[in-house]
């Protein structure tokens, strides 16, 4: 209205359509500039994350973090963002992630930062939701994974020193680095990005072969373009041997002990101090029971280091998985490793699925006093179904499918995983190794401790036993002429902890011997397992309906239907020996009936509607069905000690 004559003036309808959604475009852009994520503040980071008093500082202001670890290999790529919304709703601000080398580096100068290995897509991720970083990129890890993180092909070298100035191991982490390096700069939070830290190597002071070492990593970071705080991590033993000059250290443990504490404190005084890997649970070993943490013991100590000023980082915050054949072994002192088992759910405040546990909850309680604002609210549970069991249909013996395979390789002496000539020279990394000669004796089977890890033994494709580190002998019985003695040797798992990293060449590691003669003359077939194989497996004619009597070791094969939107599960095989099981061409782990675990995790993302395809290799046993379930079965517990 025209305020002088009254008279009211109507616009153009045009005009309104457009003065209209100028309105909404204002509010909308005002809610984004509200809202933003961090990756949207790129311009404005004046002072990152600095240790120069007995606080953190962050942007020159007071900070904490309240970390927890999830990585990122161990999550399907279709849950990232569900683990970390529910991470970011339990209180936290900063996730912890390990970079596993020999997922990014499977062959020298080969590298993967694709698909469920991009780590780029990672980082925007914890960016966007408001989370920051702190980086851990090894080059070894630890983590309960195979060989600490680092790549087999290492092991080529018979002189190889890993974790050391050794000349052969600091040039492929160069190279590794010039890699990696280039795609974590950009996120730096000097950038613009999410990454306010990143580790030196990791709990190195448990290890210290070489003085020189953690400087050359150190130079390593620096040279290619990192320059956020830096930290080590090390438990209260490890920290007198692994500090670094200039890098902030840290300290991981789980029973609280002040002697600890003021260790830290007196070795680095006016520094803020840091749980690095507060151990929210534990792994679990096959043949071992089922360790849990208690929920109460946990809150209570972790109060305690919030009352004393410290931040923290919870590892783990959510576990994952072993995929594949990717989990570690622990170092049993004098007695031989124990390999770990295919679930990292590690009794976690976020389970294996990513459920809430009572843990998530008491934290969520806990970590909501050190916030100004209400916590956001909890995402929704990702729905279960326990399938019908599916009955095996088809079958394929181990024997008639090995010219699926890459060609055999003829030697006269036994040749170990790492160093057989294949995967374009890299060796063999990770799975079983078939290796056979000709008999014509009947006797004592020696190993002379030579296999890495677990033999089935066979002649003339019969089962004969099982050698291993404790089974040293086997009786061969008598037999007409000339036999094929055939060793099915598995890696169950290399050591990513300890002394004996140098050591962890699988396969048959040297000679064998039947009464007390060297045997020789082999054809070595590798049976790695990896997806093209499972393809050629898939697409067989050779394929026969399952028989009654089938012999091992085999493939057995079901078909699951889906006739809704998939959704999680667990595979279940009672009545089952030994094997691993591939669903849609994709590895989900190993199953043993030893336990403690009893059931393997199926993501829904992995499943599609309709016929899913369910590919089980037993090694000696089968009750002809799966079976699946809407909870996990971790086994009988015992409490961490």
């Amino acid at each position: 209205m025209d305020v002088k004559t009254g008279i009211c003036v109507r616009l153009p309808l045009k005009q309104r359509y457009l003065l209209l959604l100028f309105a909404v475009a204002v509010v909308l852009f005002s809610q984004w500039i509200r809202h933003r994520p961090q990756s949207g503040r790129r311009l404005i980071h004046v002072e990152g994350l600095r240790a120069n008093s007995s606080q953190f500082t962050l942007e020159r202001k007071p900070f904490r973090i309240l970390g927890g670890s999830i990585h990122y290999f161990r999550v399907p790529r279709a849950y990232w963002e569900d683990r970390l919304l529910k991470m970011k709703a339990c209180g936290l601000n900063t996730l912890t992630t390990y970079v596993p080398w020999n997922l990014h580096e499977p062959e020298r100068g080969v590298f993967n930062f694709e698909d469920q290995l991009d780590l780029e897509a990672y980082l925007r991720l914890a960016a966007s939701l408001g989370l920051w970083v702190i980086l851990r990129p090894g080059p070894y890890i630890c983590a309960e994974w195979d060989l600490g993180g680092l790549p087999s092909w290492l092991l080529r070298d018979q002189n190889m020193k890993l974790r050391t100035t050794y000349p052969g191991f600091t040039a492929a982490v160069r190279s590794f680095f010039n890699e990696l390096l280039k795609r974590a700069v950009p996120h730096q939070y000097s950038k613009g990005g999410p990454i306010i830290a990143v580790q030196v190597e990791n709990e190195y002071g448990s290890y210290a072969e070489d003085e020189d070492y953690m400087p050359f990593i150190k130079e390593a970071l620096l040279s290619r373009g990192i320059t956020e705080l830096l930290l080590t991590s090390d438990n209260k033993e490890g920290l007198k041997r692994g500090g670094l000059k200039g890098v902030l250290e840290t300290i991981n443990f789980q029973k609280l002990r002040m002697d600890e504490i003021k260790y830290l404190d007196k070795i680095q005084p006016n520094k803020p101090k840091m749980v690095m890997e507060y151990w929210s649970g534990w792994f679990d070993v096959w043949g071992d029971l089922h360790h849990v943490f208690s929920a109460e013991e946990m809150v209570a100590v972790i109060r305690t280091i919030l009352m004393w000023d410290m931040s923290i980082n919870l590892y783990m915050f959510h576990g994952g998985t072993n995929f594949g054949f990717m989990s570690g072994a622990f170092e049993h002192g004098t007695q031989a490793p124990k390999h770990m088992v295919t679930s990292y759910d590690y009794d976690a405040p976020l389970s294996e699925a990513g459920d809430y546990t009572t843990k998530y909850h008491l934290l969520r309680n806990l970590f909501s006093l050190y916030h100004t604002q209400p916590l956001h609210e909890l995402p929704s549970l990702q729905e279960r179904r326990a399938y019908h069991p599916v009955v095996i249909t088809q079958y394929l013996s181990l024997w008639d499918c090995l010219n699926l395979n890459d060609k055999p390789f003829k030697s006269e002496k036994p040749v170990n995983m790492e160093n057989l000539p294949v995967n374009n020279h890299n060796g063999q990394s990770y799975g079983y190794t078939l290796y056979e000669t000709s008999i014509t004796a009947a006797g004592s089977l020696n190993s002379n401790n030579n296999i890495r890890d677990r033999a089935l033994v066979f002649v003339d494709k019969h089962l004969m036993g099982v050698m291993d580190n404790k089974t040293q002998e086997l009786a061969l019985p008598e037999g007409k002429g000339k036999r094929t003695l055939s060793l099915l040797v598995e890696n169950c798992g290399r050591v990513n902890y300890g002394k004996t990293l140098d050591m962890q060449r699988k396969g048959l590691v040297g000679d064998i011997e039947l009464n007390k003669s060297i045997l020789r003359g082999f054809i070595i077939h590798s049976l790695s397992l990896k997806p093209g194989f499972v393809n050629r497996l898939e697409s067989s004619g050779k394929w026969m309906s399952m028989p009654q009597r089938p012999s091992f070791p085999g493939f057995f094969q079901a078909k699951l239907y889906v006739d809704t939107f998939p959704k999680d599960t667990f595979i279940k095989l009672p009545g089952w020996g030994k094997g691993v099981v591939f669903i849609n061409g994709r590895n989900l782990g190993r199953y043993w009936t030893i336990g403690p675990q009893q059931t393997l995790y199926v993501p829904g993302p992995w499943l599609h509607r309709g016929t899913n395809q369910v590919i089980v290799f037993e090694e000696q046993e089968t009750d002809g069905k799966i079976q699946f379930a809407s909870s996990p079965d971790y086994g009988m517990t015992v409490d961490v000690e």
